[in-house]
Parts: structure tokens; C-alpha cells; sequence
């Protein structure tokens, strides 16, 4: 729904104190699906501009340092278009909210490359967080399965390494602050946004292997994105993501690993 619910400052203070007592870092939170804030309906966008600075005032008082966004559908606009008015939305969302202080950053998560989804490219997130580097703290959360999908090569040693570059050169290495891993049901290049788990689909082991032992992501947070069929489904996931972060291959330390809530 449109509304958000209302945060207790009494919860707040819990939620930062069981943090601290259990070492939970960082808080990453997903903003609402309905928000659209490049949509053509003025009633749309004007409702997720009011949704989008509700999500980024609760996360403020929770002590998140993310909150992922996908900045919606430009359809019945053009690209530019979509753009534009996803980077004033975000603008006027987030107008005379204080950033100071506080390690607290708008992560744009690309999305599996469907028509009019803005952020379907690489190229499309590094353009829109651009464009908000002046408005709000700003990165990238980047999804295994949207970029399998959306046909960039991850699965190849070659493939995976002209990837990377191009993070490098369109978003920055150092914008990427979290992945969502999740393997992917459909074949790569298909647009089709159905996450499996991880080493079952149609990416496989090696992927993510490469991900987690990468020193040049060294600094991000990984998330298990992956589908609940069976009961311990999550506890399975995120155990196949530490050992092959912890496999004797591996140059450097094994990464935090969080379960999406």
C-alpha cells in the first residue's frame, strides 16, 4: 500500500541497539515495489515521490546505511525523459532532508533489462546516479540474475572480466556497495526476472565463486535474494555463498553474507 507504516521512536532505538549488540551491518532496506518515479502518470509519480521520501526518513531513523531503489518504467516516454524525471523526483523527494552525519546512501539497483525499466543498463544506473551525485548520497546495488538476464556474461572467465570493466567504466567499481545474488531460471539475455537458487540455474556455481573471492568488491555486502520452497531454503543459500567464499581458492577473507528481509 501507499501508506507507510508509522515507526515508533522506542522501536527505532531498539533496532540500533540490536546492531550494536549483535554486530548487524549494514542495514539495507528495498523501497516499496509501487514506487514509480519516471512514471507518465503525474498521480503515480507524485504518489512515489511522497512514498520515496517516507522510505528514506524511516530508514534515517532505523540507522540504515542503504536503501535500494529501482527507479521504475519510463513507458509512454522517452529514455531520456525517464531519466530526467527519475532524477527530479528523487530531487524533490528527498528536498530539505539532512544527509549529514550519518553513512547513509540511495543504492539504484539495475533491473533485468525489460522494455522500459529504467536501469536495465549499466549504462543507465551510472547515468542517473550522475545525475543525483549533487541531491543525495548515492551508489549501486547490482542483481546476479538482472544482469545474467539482461545478457551481460558473468558465467565465462573472459566474459566475466569485460563485465567488470564495464561496472568500472559506466557505474564506478567503488559506487557498487551491495549485490543481490541470485541464481536465474531463465536463459541468459531472456529479460525474464526469475531467481533460483544459487548454483540451480542456469548460471551455476561459478558466478558467484568469482564474485565473493573478487578483491575489487572486497568493500560490498552480499545478500541472498534467492526463492523460500523448502523449509532452511535460506539457510542452504547463504551456506553454499560462505563456503564458496571460504573455498581454498579463495585470496582473501570470507565476505558478510545477509538473507534479505
Amino acid at each position: 500500500m501507499w501508506r507507510a507504516a508509522r515507526l515508533e521512536p522506542s522501536h527505532c532505538e531498539q533496532m540500533r541497539r540490536l546492531r550494536r549488540q549483535y554486530g548487524c551491518a549494514p542495514l539495507v532496506i528495498h523501497v516499496s515495489y509501487l514506487v514509480n518515479l519516471c512514471s507518465q502518470s503525474e498521480t503515480v509519480r507524485e504518489k512515489s515521490v511522497t512514498a520515496f521520501r517516507a522510505e528514506v526518513e524511516r530508514a534515517l531513523a532505523l540507522g540504515a546505511e542503504y536503501l535500494v531503489l529501482h527507479p521504475g518504467s519510463w513507458k509512454g516516454l522517452t529514455r531520456e525523459s525517464g531519466l530526467a524525471l527519475a532524477a527530479d523526483s528523487i530531487g524533490r523527494a528527498v528536498d530539505r532532508i539532512s544527509f549529514d552525519d550519518c553513512d547513509f546512501r540511495v543504492l539504484i539497483e539495475n533491473t533485468a533489462g525489460a522494455e522500459f525499466s529504467l536501469g536495465g543498463s549499466f549504462g543507465q544506473v551510472g547515468e542517473l546516479i550522475e545525475r543525483l551525485r549533487a541531491i543525495v548520497p548515492v551508489g549501486a546495488c547490482l542483481d546476479t540474475c538482472h544482469c545474467h538476464v539482461a545478457g551481460y556474461d558473468l558465467l565465462s572467465a573472459t566474459g566475466y572480466e569485460e563485465t567488470v570493466a564495464l561496472i568500472g567504466n559506466t557505474i564506478g567499481l567503488d559506487a557498487v556497495r551491495v549485490w543481490h545474488m541470485n541464481d536465474a531460471k531463465a536463459a541468459r539475455g531472456s529479460r525474464l526476472d526469475r531467481h533460483e537458487h544459487i548454483g540451480q540455474g542456469t548460471m551455476g556455481l561459478e558466478p558467484f565463486r568469482r564474485l565473493l573471492q573478487d578483491a575489487r568488491f572486497a568493500h560490498c555486502s552480499f545478500i541472498a535474494e534467492t526463492p523460500v520452497d523448502e523449509p532452511e531454503d535460506d539457510r542452504r543459500n547463504v551456506a553454499t555463498m560462505l563456503r564458496l567464499a571460504a573455498s581454498s581458492e579463495s585470496k582473501q577473507a570470507p565476505k558478510p553474507v545477509r538473507r534479505k528481509r
